[in-house]
């Protein structure tokens, strides 16, 4: 019997991971899950406030818990994950081993204006930069993370992304 169809969005903060994600699950009739709103919900703390009082290291390890609890827990469901998800404890290896893994590869020059549309006040690690300041961060982040995000089994790019181009992407993988 096949397993359900897992698929596991990744890329920047802002590429438009949970936009997308939940058009996609309205449309496949799968459910949608936003691994950072599934943390908070389930230790009843917001991110940033693990961060502060706990340090990056506990919110890396309930991040990396979360992920595995929803890969071995969920039938078919389309999951975005943060933007560093895939960079910490195996995480990648262990979507796409449980998933199909989508990198949502989108231009920093969109990014920076989704983020200076979107408050980045609402993303305290974009709380109070200006625009260049806020490039200059994703693309440290970029150089950092991009490793991870190659290793996706299917890669979108452009600012463009639909439902459409993922439906035909995962056509192909599944016909390969």
């Amino acid at each position: 019997m096949k397993s359900p169809l897992k698929i596991v969005l990744v890329g920047l903060p802002g590429s438009g991971k949970s936009t997308f994600g939940r058009q996609v699950a309205k449309e496949l009739n799968f459910i949608f899950i936003d691994l950072d709103h599934l943390i908070e919900r389930e230790t009843g703390k917001k991110i940033k406030d693990i961060f502060g009082s706990e340090g990056e290291g506990k919110f890396r390890e309930l991040e990396t818990f979360y992920l595995e609890k929803t890969l071995d827990g969920h039938d078919g469901f389309v999951l975005s994950t943060g933007g560093g998800t895939p960079c910490f404890n195996n995480n990648m290896d262990t979507i796409n081993k449980k998933g199909v893994s989508v990198y949502l590869d989108v231009s920093l020059e969109e990014i920076n204006k989704r983020l200076l549309k979107d408050q980045t006040g609402k993303r305290p690690m974009f709380a109070g930069l200006e625009a260049g300041e806020i490039t200059l961060k994703l693309k440290n982040l970029l150089l950092q993370r991009e490793y991870f995000y190659l290793q996706s089994k299917i890669k979108l790019s452009g600012e463009d992304i639909s439902t459409e181009h993922l439906m035909s992407a995962l056509m192909g993988f599944f016909r390969n």
